[in-house]
């Protein structure tokens, strides 16, 4: 029997792209590369939501895209995450963030960043905005 989900917690983030690279960060309790995400903030859509956590998780600034880049799912504590994804295009990387000592950042290729990330979905996703479907 299926287990049913109670909830599904909505969250927004961003694929940081810099001159045609990713920069991805590690997740604060492990070393999963992963995309800056978190929930949406009360007061803002969804894309603006995106760009804060950029800059609080990644030190990032620059413009999110107005078209989301897909949406993936994954579970985490026994809860049910929606991350609606979008390109961010980065302007300036601060040498100081909030989470600089609670995360490390990374920038790579597009092929790269299919080799570290963690979740296989969001994994599509990148391979689809950057053309890299098969």
């Amino acid at each position: 029997m299926a287990e049913r989900v109670k909830k599904l917690f909505r969250q927004s983030g961003v694929i940081p792209v810099l001159d045609e690279r990713v920069v991805l960060i590690t997740a604060r309790r492990s070393e999963r590369w992963i995309i800056p995400k978190g929930y949406v903030a009360k007061g803002l859509s969804a894309p603006d939501s995106a760009a804060k956590e950029a800059l609080e998780e990644a030190g990032l600034l620059g413009r999110v895209g107005a078209e989301s880049a897909g949406e993936y799912r994954y579970r985490k504590f026994g809860r049910q995450f929606s991350v609606e994804v979008y390109p961010f295009f980065i302007e300036s990387m601060l040498d100081e963030w909030d989470e600089m000592h609670q995360r490390r950042r990374r920038i790579v290729s597009p092929g790269e960043a299919l080799d570290l990330l963690f979740h296989d979905n969001l994994k599509a996703i990148v391979a689809g905005y950057f053309g890299m479907l098969p």
